[in-house]
């Protein structure tokens, strides 16, 4: 899950790294009050969860009262790569010397956090890694010691940032890990960092990515997903930590691991059709996960077929069949179910859903797959 910068710098700012002042506003007439509240050069940033806002308009430098009404009128009233802007961040300006870039990411290839700091600040990182590759250092973080200001300074002194500015930049990058800690975020970063001759080190911008996987015990997160980049049934998804994503075909997918639901779609595709969605219950789902994953399924309207596909490990297919029959009965659409079932307690389940002849079993999945096309073909939509 992808934070708003107004959203990351709260944290920021919880954790004692310095930010701009500033207020969110949703209309003209709000950003000019947070202006007069926190006083002008004041900067207006569309609040969207996309990269290259400068680039498309969605920052503007204001400077008085005749100004800020047209500016913000004119950011709220665009969208940004296609995402309607809803509300501005209103910051007040911040004169500064240089820019550097600060975060924190998971690198897959060394199994562990890594700290990269950049004297090229303002750029995307991965502009600079292309470009200036001399300008980034990088540093391991061993999780169980967690970070070491010898690891931030030796950065420091490799790309020759002032000494006076050490102590500053250890304190934020403590800061910034604490966070990556503690809320289980996969990635976090400033950029700028920069520095202002009035209050040192500053974080004009802000970005932290919260694992999907540690919603579960993260659940303040669930209130900050942005209603303008999901659909209805995705937020419904993200209730019930079912990872969903809506496609535009019309075979709907109900599948344990991430794994095995790209091998279904591309079975699905195999047999001469597209699927509905990307629809990954988990391990460990519940009979109550299994209810509500089929009936978000169903609640898109092109599905004209739907593919259950379960390998039972953590997940038993007992309790997939106890899910699927005491949803059947308050189904409002009458449409093909073709179930596989694999693995553990998969003849338990299957006995289960015998009782159930509008459900089609399958014993393979290339053959479920086939199955669940030829259905749908016959279903009027």
């Amino acid at each position: 899950m992808k934070l708003h910068e107004y959203q990351a710098k709260q944290f920021f700012a919880r954790e004692g790294i310095p930010v701009p002042k500033s207020g969110l506003a949703n209309t003209p007439n709000e950003a000019r009050q947070v202006a007069a509240e926190i006083g002008y050069p004041v900067v207006l940033k569309a609040q969207v969860l996309s990269g290259g806002r400068g680039k498309a308009g969605g920052i503007r430098l204001v400077k008085n009262d005749s100004e800020i009404d047209s500016a913000s009128n004119l950011i709220l009233n665009s969208e940004i790569h296609g995402i309607p802007v809803q509300r501005l961040l209103v910051e007040k300006a911040v004169v500064f010397s240089q820019e550097f870039y600060l975060g924190i990411v998971n690198d897959r290839s060394l199994a562990k956090p890594v700290l990269i700091l950049s004297s090229s600040g303002g750029v995307e990182i991965e502009v600079v890694a292309r470009t200036k590759p001399e300008k980034i250092e990088k540093a391991p973080i061993n999780p169980l010691l967690g970070l070491q200001n010898f690891t931030v300074r030796a950065l420091a002194s490799r790309l020759g940032v002032d000494y006076a500015l050490w102590k500053a930049l250890q304190q934020i990058s403590a800061a910034l890990w604490n966070l990556f800690d503690h809320l289980d975020a996969s990635l976090i970063e400033i950029n700028p960092l920069v520095v202002s001759p009035e209050r040192g080190l500053v974080a004009l911008d802000g970005k932290m990515t919260i694992d999907d996987n540690a919603l579960y015990r993260q659940k303040e997160f669930l209130e900050f997903a942005d209603q303008a980049v999901e659909t209805p049934t995705e937020q419904e998804a993200r209730k019930f930590s079912l990872n969903y994503v809506q496609l535009t075909g019309n075979i709907g997918c109900m599948v344990n691991g991430a794994g095995l639901a790209m091998a279904t779609m591309d079975c699905i595709q195999q047999a001469g059709s597209e699927p509905a969605n990307f629809l990954d219950i988990g391990g460990g789902a519940t009979a109550d996960k299994v209810a509500a994953a089929l009936s978000i399924i169903l609640k898109d309207p092109k599905v004209t077929a739907v593919l259950i596909n379960i390998f039972g490990g953590i997940t038993r297919c007992d309790e997939v069949a106890k899910g699927l029959a005491a949803t059947l009965p308050g189904l409002q659409r009458e449409l093909p179910i073709v179930v596989r079932l694999a693995g553990t307690n998969a003849e338990e389940g299957k006995k289960i859903l015998q009782q159930y002849p509008r459900l089609l079993q399958a014993e393979t999945l290339m053959s479920a797959a086939e199955i669940a096309v030829r259905e749908s073909r016959q279903v009027r939509v």
